[in-house]
């Protein structure tokens, strides 16, 4: 396995009225139980979709992206929510080699909340459906389309489930330059496991702003419980099949 790479200097004490060892332990088990029956079923949807990405466009089918994400250890005197970096797995949505200059500018107007520039950048001022998002990405294949408004493009990620470095529910990993332009109080959303769904994605996806989304995950990681989990699971499944606001 490869070994990750640690920040030990972003460590987050946990907050110890909201520390439930046996949630974490059951969260991991769930996680642990829900990946493996669904790899076994969905394994065949897993090859058909890897193949169309082949045909669709030349490139592997596996696209891999440095991802943030966080994990509860304990530092010898107590227990806290350490950040690292991490490979993240999804179906290729994207032309082979694309640039991330654009995703770069978008996100930077997206987290200071700079409406012009991202209207500029998606070059649709008038369509207001899915705002928060870059349309008509020309990097986007035809393919790709589909794949991200269903959530399939997403599915790979149960390997990383599996490897321990996100979880079925949380927080979405960032990519470690969107963390880099963080408020301070952003990185609240890094105070625990980062998660394939969440709030976010069955609440609002891209329509709403990044204080917003940031404001979603802090509320699942004060209310965190195996039964917010659950609900948010089963709520994802309408969620990716009308494809609301996917980004």
């Amino acid at each position: 396995m490869e070994q990750l790479s640690r920040n030990p200097h972003s460590v987050v004490p946990i907050d110890q009225q909201n520390d439930n060892p046996a949630f974490f332990f059951l969260k991991r088990l769930i996680d642990i139980t829900v990946v493996l029956f669904s790899l076994l079923l969905i394994a065949p949807l897993l090859i058909i979709i890897a193949i169309l990405v082949k045909i669709d466009s030349p490139g592997s089918a596996i696209f891999v992206q440095k991802r943030v994400g966080a994990r509860r250890v304990f530092d010898g005197q107590k227990w806290v929510f350490e950040s690292f970096e991490f490979n993240m797995y999804k179906f290729r949505s994207m032309k082979e080699g694309a640039s991330s200059s654009i995703h770069r500018e978008f996100m930077k107007a997206y987290i200071h909340g700079n409406e012009e520039k991202m209207a500029q950048i998606r070059s649709e001022r008038k369509k207001e459906k899915a705002k928060y998002k870059i349309s008509n990405d020309p990097r986007v294949t035809k393919l790709g389309q589909f794949l991200r408004k269903s959530s399939l493009d997403e599915l790979p990620q149960l390997i990383n489930v599996l490897r321990g470095e996100m979880s079925l529910v949380g927080p979405r990993p960032a990519i470690p330059y969107e963390v880099e332009l963080y408020k301070t109080w952003h990185h609240q959303r890094l105070e625990t496991m980062q998660g394939i769904t969440g709030l976010w994605q069955i609440k609002g996806r891209s329509q709403t702003t990044f204080d917003e989304m940031v404001e979603m995950d802090i509320e699942y990681i004060q209310n965190r419980s195996i039964r917010q989990d659950l609900s948010i699971l089963f709520a994802t499944i309408p969620a990716s099949i009308f494809g609301k606001g996917a980004r």
